[in-house]
């Protein structure tokens, strides 16, 4: 249409001047409205701090109960007692490595170095241009850069801990995948004997990172060295590549099931998201981003934004089929899976996902690996180990502590306005994949086979709760943003984790 004086060319002052004025005119447009009108009256002073407190005081006061506990936490292991610790330990030894920074694993090791300043830099950037870069931005190149930074930050923060422990260390340790490779021997092989090898008093047992997991994540880095593409360089690369690339699944996911404008909120918070501590670098983090982009595929499927989902929903199966056969505790996928069908209205993507699934199942049984076998072989070897020195009375709670140092405060305040009745009651994609993860959240902790190291084997679960912090009121995101970014920063600086 053309303007008001026949122009076909829209007055670029006029646009200009339109989008500076607020949408009801403002004060002075409303006085012009309604002359008489009285003058506008201000409250006395402190009278609008008073207001956004009662506005927000569900949210302060549930932050404060967060804080209090995470403290109580971290005293509690050094009060020393026996009704409630971390550690039952079966020698002196083993108290400072497994539980002098309980509910994290890892050692107080306070250190700095150059990646330290790189990690400060690229926070203060997202903290200041995050948000508006995140609504401004045209869709795919939004996903991307979230990628990019997810992986900008992760990389920064793990060579906060140098490049030889950081970066090669943790992936070239004695107990490790790649030190208990099969120098010989056949894919087939690997899976049909890997079950042998669970039980601790085996010929040659697994050391219990590999035995805690079915043979998927062996395999991952059996085909890497077979590739020519062995070491801890190429390893660790994978991990945080793909880690980092569920920030960019959880924004198609949520994108996909019918809010783009929540996903843009979600965008700087899952770039910049705590748990980076610990998807550099650890396995973990391959699972949690195979697992994301199985979710948000299915989420394409069933959202109706493609014209042939049954290729996305094969493909979702056979990333959720083969996530279970990386973590064990990831057949609790099943629930967001249900959730995100519920949001979007659609079962049909049912039956191609299950055919994936069904795929990934079927080959690895005829390989020789029956799923069920090995996570039996794999309970009595945990509850006849560290499983009885570590009392589920600290855990069930210090647990969900451990979770919410990789999620940040922000992200667990956040939670609290999950579950919106009004918001369920409409079937909101987000709103429906946090509450489904809680649930899966609280299934793991009951379940007792998660005692501990949670901020790192709860990192599938972990990726999708940072996105908690798009239901904030805007004009908290960049304070947000600031606060799990310091989170992370202190924590990788203070202590030396594990992973």
């Amino acid at each position: 249409m053309g303007s008001i004086h026949g122009s076909s060319e829209p007055d670029p002052q006029l646009d200009f001047e339109q989008r500076l004025t607020p949408l009801d005119g403002g004060y002075a447009a409303r006085m012009e409205r309604t002359p008489h009108a009285p003058p506008r009256q201000r409250g006395p002073a402190g009278a609008d701090g008073a207001s956004w407190f009662l506005r927000y005081r569900a949210d302060l006061v549930w932050a404060g109960v967060i804080c209090t506990v995470v403290v109580v936490a971290f005293v509690v292991p050094h009060l020393h007692l026996s009704w409630l610790t971390p550690l039952v330990p079966q020698n002196p030894q083993q108290e400072r490595p497994l539980a002098g920074t309980a509910p994290i694993l890892g050692i107080w090791h306070p250190h700095r170095n150059w990646s330290t300043a790189c990690a400060v830099i690229l926070a203060l950037a997202v903290v200041a241009w995050g948000p508006t870069i995140a609504h401004r931005l045209p869709w795919r190149p939004l996903v991307v850069v979230a990628w990019l930074t997810a992986t900008a930050w992760t990389v920064s923060l793990t060579l906060v801990d140098g490049v030889v422990r950081g970066w090669v260390g943790r992936m070239n340790g004695t107990g490790g995948y790649l030190a208990q490779l099969p120098r010989g021997g056949s894919v087939h092989s690997l899976i049909s004997g890997f079950a042998a090898h669970i039980p601790d008093n085996s010929a040659l047992p697994w050391d219990i990172s590999i035995a805690g997991n079915p043979p998927g994540a062996l395999l991952t880095f059996f085909g890497l060295d077979r590739l020519g593409l062995g070491g801890p360089w190429w390893a660790s690369a994978l991990c945080v590549v793909v880690g980092a690339s569920s920030a960019a699944a959880v924004l198609v996911a949520v994108r996909a099931l019918g809010d783009e404008d929540l996903a843009r909120r979600a965008a700087p918070f899952v770039a910049l998201a705590p748990l980076a501590v610990w998807v550099g670098v650890s396995s973990d983090g391959y699972y949690a981003g195979v697992a994301a982009w199985g979710l948000a595929l299915l989420a394409v499927a069933a959202g109706r934004a493609t014209a042939y989902p049954l290729p996305f929903a094969f493909g979702s199966g056979l990333l959720l089929g083969w996530s279970i056969y990386l973590d064990y505790g990831l057949i609790l996928l099943a629930i967001p899976a249900v959730a995100i069908l519920f949001a979007a209205r659609n079962g049909r993507p049912v039956l191609g996902a299950m055919a994936g699934a069904l795929a990934v199942a079927i080959t690895f049984t005829g390989l020789g690996f029956w799923w069920p076998h090995g996570l039996s072989l794999l309970r009595q070897r945990y509850w006849a180990g560290i499983a009885n020195a570590r009392p589920f009375a600290y855990w069930v709670w210090g647990d969900l502590v451990a979770l919410t140092c990789a999620i940040g405060l922000p992200a667990a305040v956040g939670l609290r306005r999950a579950f919106d009745r009004v918001a369920l009651g409409r079937r909101s994609g987000l709103h429906l994949l946090l509450v489904s993860f809680v649930v899966v959240v609280v299934c793991a902790d009951l379940s007792g086979l998660s005692k501990a190291e949670t901020e790192r084997i709860w990192l599938p679960f972990a990726v999708w709760l940072v996105a908690a912090p798009a239901l904030l009121p805007r004009r908290c995101h960049r304070l947000s943003l600031a606060a799990q970014a310091a989170g992370a920063v202190v924590i990788n600086s203070l202590l030396l984790t594990n992973w």
